[in-house]
């Protein structure tokens, strides 16, 4: 087994071959259930992935997403795409994606933030790196009012960015509106 090559680039750095070959990576490690609005949200950020010979192996994005807390707009990193090839897995490749975005992260943003609502095993690798589940409450800015998303309590994760501390959960996140899931 050949040492899989390892690529960082922005979103407009990729060829159309290599988007192309991203988005159905994403959609077989998905196994179907990665949406249009899943890969827009996967796109115009840094990604982080590796090839061998047989193609991608894994891969994963940083895109930025303005989050409100305690009436204070902060710019944070925001993971998306992230995935392994079924039979690379347990390999530490998802992690060393995960070091590749933090490392985007600590550089860029305030703080990180991801969803883990699909992935037990992706939960598991996040908290492994020192992500913690955001213990306060969550929100959307909608078009006329902040919306509650109860459903991503409990599967949202942060990541302190560098020295930089984490907001309080004692007062809500409310994420920026985009079509699809919000998280």
């Amino acid at each position: 087994m050949t040492e899989p090559l390892w690529h960082i680039a922005h979103t407009y750095e990729l060829t159309p071959t290599a988007r192309d070959g991203i988005r159905t990576f994403l959609d077989t490690a998905f196994e179907g259930a990665f949406s249009d609005d899943d890969w827009d949200h996967t796109l115009g950020g840094i990604h982080a992935y590796a090839r061998d010979s047989g193609g991608l192996l894994a891969h994963g994005s940083v895109v930025q997403r303005r989050v409100i807390h305690a009436h204070r707009s902060y710019r944070i990193g925001y993971v998306e795409g992230v995935a392994v090839r079924a039979d690379r897995r347990r390999e530490g490749l998802g992690g060393r994606v995960m070091a590749a975005l933090e490392r985007v992260i600590d550089g860029a943003y305030t703080f990180g933030a991801l969803s883990a609502s699909a992935s037990a095993t992706g939960a598991g690798l996040y908290a492994a790196r020192g992500w913690q589940v955001w213990q306060g409450r969550i929100g959307v800015q909608g078009l006329s009012r902040v919306e509650l998303l109860p459903d991503e309590e409990g599967s949202t994760y942060v990541r302190a960015a560098g020295s930089r501390p984490l907001p309080s959960p004692s007062r809500m996140l409310i994420f920026d509106w985009r079509d699809g899931d919000v998280l």
